[in-house]
């Protein structure tokens, strides 16, 4: 029998209802929603919806905006409808339960989204023990070219000059680099790390369809001061919707 933890969000802007075990979204949700720079009125869609954290995050701040959710496991997409309503955006989130790589199968149609966001599942079968939790192995294990293929559907979504929004792990930046370079220019990379004396664990990624710019590396983002705390930006961002500039 699944059971549930209810958390807050934003500093209890949001509550949300998430699996106790299992993948639980956390910090990285959050930290992709603020990333999004959308224009007013942005449809925006998202691959690999999980329980709506991250679309709720960034509702929550454009509330002009409507997200697009595709999800491969049923019962998060069901968790992720529930908590659409229990936060009041039912009418700007929508559901599609399928596989991220194809959601024009799903009728999803090419060329029509401002703005795509993705959190790609992260270790590969071959170099990774495979969770217990099926729930968590389906939102961490990646198949062998499972962010090249989430790449190709996010262009293939986004409008002209759309933008692109990804968090992964610092380590495999070389990987998103490349799977970027055919699709997308103007990219943008922010470092996240967990101190100031602290490697980067995350890296946030912004790019667009068909730019061509310089990539941009920009200062890292710091979650917490040395004694622990969350960095002013942190808190910002975290605690009160702040976005996170991808443009400094």
């Amino acid at each position: 029998m699944t059971t549930f933890t209810d958390d807050e969000f934003l500093g209890g802007a949001l509550d949300i209802r998430q699996p106790a075990r299992g993948f639980r979204a956390g910090v990285d949700s959050v930290l992709l929603a603020a990333a999004v720079n959308a224009p007013p009125g942005a449809r925006v869609l998202e691959l690999g919806a999980g329980a709506g954290v991250a679309a709720l995050c960034l509702l929550k701040r454009l509330e002009d905006a409507t997200v697009t959710g595709v999800e491969i496991d049923e019962d998060m997409a069901e968790l992720a409808r529930w908590n659409a309503a229990r936060n009041d955006v039912t009418e700007r989130f929508r559901l599609r339960i399928g596989d991220a790589a194809h959601p024009q199968r799903l009728g999803l149609k090419e060329g029509r989204f401002d703005h795509v966001m993705a959190n790609p599942p992260w270790f590969d079968h071959s170099s990774a023990q495979s969770p217990a939790d099926a729930g968590r192995a389906i939102a961490h294990m990646a198949d062998d070219d499972l962010l090249e293929n989430w790449l190709k559907a996010a262009a293939r979504m986004l409008r002209h000059g759309g933008g692109l929004t990804l968090i992964h792990r610092a380590e495999a930046l070389p990987e998103v680099l490349a799977a970027l370079a055919r699709r997308f220019g103007d990219v943008r990379v922010l470092p996240v790390q967990p101190k100031r004396e602290k490697a980067a664990i995350r890296v946030i990624v912004g790019a667009r369809k068909g730019k061509r710019a310089p990539l941009r590396l920009l200062p890292p983002f710091v979650l917490h001061e040395a004694d622990g705390r969350f960095t002013e930006r942190a808190e910002a961002v975290l605690r009160h919707g702040a976005c996170v500039d991808m443009h400094r």
